[in-house]
C-alpha cells in the first residue's frame, strides 16, 4: 500500500505543481472544475444518493463555478479575486469548519437527510474551488499554502505509523493518534521555519501573523481529514472512490484542503 501511495503520489505531484505555476488562472479554473466533479460525485455516494440525486448534486456544486467561468474575463477577474463569490462562498465554509464541523465531530451526528447532506456537500467542495482558483492569482503563495497541508498530512501518517499509541478520534478514525497531529505540528514547523529562511513570501504579513496562519492551516487540514472520515463511517466505506491509487478518491486527497483552503482565502485576501 504505500509503495503504492508513493508511485501515484510521484507521479501526479510534478504534473500539479507544474499546473500551480504556470497554468494561466482560466485553464487552472478549468482542471479544478473536473477534479470538483470527480469529488462531487464521491460525495453524492456518501451521502446515499441514486443517479437522479447524483446529477442533481452535481449540477448544484457546479452552477457557481460555471458561472464564474462564463463572465467576461473581466467580471470574472474580479468576481475571482475580491468578489462576493469569494466573500460569501469562504465566509460560509469559515463559519462552518469553526463552529458546525466542529460540534458534527464531538457529538457524532450521524446525518441522513439528503437535503442537509447536499447542503453540507456544497459548502465543502464549492469554497474550496473558489479558493483555490483565487489563491493562484499568486502561485508561489499558492504552492506554499498547499505545502503546509501535504506536509501536515505526510508528517501525521509517518509519526502515527511509527509512534502512534494515543487515539485521536476512535469512534471516527481509529487509525489516527495524537502523536499523530504532534508529528504534524512539528513538520509544519520545521517547513515554516526552512521556507522562512529561504522566502520572504509571507513576511507582509509579519512573523506572528504568518506563524498563525501556518497554525490555522495545519488545525483545518486535520479537521478536514476527521471530518471527512466521519462521513465515509457513516456511509459504511473506507475510501471516497477508488481513481487514486493507494490514496483512495478525489475527496481523499483534498479532504485537508476544503477545510483549509477557503480559511487562507479568506485571511489573505480580506484579513492582510
Amino acid at each position: 500500500m504505500l509503495i503504492t501511495r508513493l508511485a501515484t503520489a510521484l507521479a501526479i505531484l510534478p504534473l500539479f505543481i507544474g499546473a500551480v505555476l504556470w497554468l494561466p488562472n482560466a485553464y487552472w479554473a478549468a482542471l479544478l472544475l473536473l477534479l470538483l466533479l470527480a469529488a462531487a460525485r464521491e460525495w453524492a455516494r456518501l451521502a446515499g444518493y441514486r443517479l437522479r440525486g447524483c446529477w442533481l448534486f452535481c449540477t448544484c456544486v457546479l452552477a457557481l463555478p460555471l458561472w464564474v467561468m462564463g463572465l467576461p474575463p473581466d467580471m470574472a477577474q474580479a468576481a475571482i479575486v475580491k468578489g462576493m463569490p469569494i466573500a460569501a462562498a469562504c465566509g460560509l465554509a469559515a463559519l462552518f469548519w469553526l463552529v458546525l464541523a466542529p460540534l458534527w465531530l464531538c457529538r457524532g451526528w450521524r446525518v441522513s437527510n439528503p437535503l442537509i447532506m447536499g447542503l453540507t456537500g456544497w459548502i465543502v467542495l464549492v469554497p474550496t474551488w473558489l479558493a483555490m482558483v483565487q489563491l493562484q492569482q499568486n502561485p508561489l503563495e499558492l504552492l506554499a499554502l498547499l505545502g503546509v497541508v501535504w506536509i501536515a498530512d505526510s508528517a501525521a501518517y509517518l509519526a502515527g505509523r511509527k509512534l502512534g499509541r494515543h487515539k485521536l478520534a476512535p469512534a471516527i478514525s481509529p487509525g489516527k493518534t495524537w502523536e499523530g497531529v504532534a508529528g504534524a505540528v512539528i513538520g509544519v514547523t520545521v517547513y515554516y521555519a526552512l521556507l522562512s529562511s529561504v522566502s520572504q513570501q509571507f513576511s507582509e504579513m509579519g512573523q506572528a501573523a504568518a506563524i498563525a496562519l501556518f497554525g490555522v492551516l495545519t488545525v483545518a487540514s486535520v479537521e478536514g481529514d476527521l471530518f471527512e472520515s466521519h462521513i465515509k463511517r457513516q456511509a459504511g466505506v473506507k475510501d471516497s472512490g477508488t481513481l487514486l491509487p493507494g490514496h483512495g478518491g478525489v475527496l481523499d486527497r483534498i479532504d485537508g484542503l476544503t477545510a483549509s483552503m477557503p480559511l487562507a482565502a479568506l485571511i489573505l485576501t480580506y484579513m492582510t
